[in-house]
């Protein structure tokens, strides 16, 4: 992309006109006219100038790569275990580097995951299918279809399928624990 051509962009999505914008840097209407049509080059301090006023620095406006952060995942980009109790997704690829980190867990009928020790943060899930019993501590609460819990992981803490069926749960950690 050339330089004018970029500075226009800039310069509309900003929504200001030639004229408004050469009023902040004390140029010309005329001169951004020929900037933006790269008919002349401006110096490192109007330049300066020119994107102080359009709310961005040198390094920003040179950063050809504007890292766009992925916000969707299909089940290709999953990462899955499983064992003979259970099947974990990982619903966000390298997810332990975020705040949250979302699974999908399938617990097999009488079987139980791996007991956690206690940590910071919190912990949340919503039953898709069937029943389970969290595990907190010393305290059991069962958890059906449809419903969620929600605890600090200060204590040790496990979820038991007593069920007769398979059972199916998406489960967040925060900060990531999994």
């Amino acid at each position: 992309m050339l330089l004018g051509e970029k500075i226009r962009d800039l310069r509309l999505y900003c929504e200001l006109t030639q004229e408004e914008l050469a009023d902040r840097c004390e140029l010309t209407k005329g001169y951004i006219s020929q900037l933006e049509n790269d008919l002349t080059s401006p110096s490192i301090a109007t330049l300066i100038d020119i994107l102080y006023a359009l709310g961005t620095d040198l390094k920003e406006f040179f950063s050809d790569i504007e890292k766009e952060e992925k916000i969707s995942f299909n089940k290709n980009e999953f990462i899955e275990k499983a064992t003979d109790e259970y099947v974990l997704n990982w619903l966000v690829p390298n997810a332990q580097k975020n705040q949250m980190e979302p699974v999908h867990m399938k617990l097999m009928a009488g079987k139980s995951s791996e007991e956690d020790f206690p940590h910071e943060g919190e912990e949340f899930g919503y039953v898709i299918k069937g029943e389970i019993t969290v595990v907190l501590g010393k305290r059991k609460i069962k958890v059906k279809k449809g419903e969620s819990f929600y605890y600090t992981a200060n204590k040790m803490h496990r979820i038991v399928n007593t069920g007769k069926i398979d059972a199916e749960f998406i489960w967040v950690s925060s900060p990531p624990s999994f």
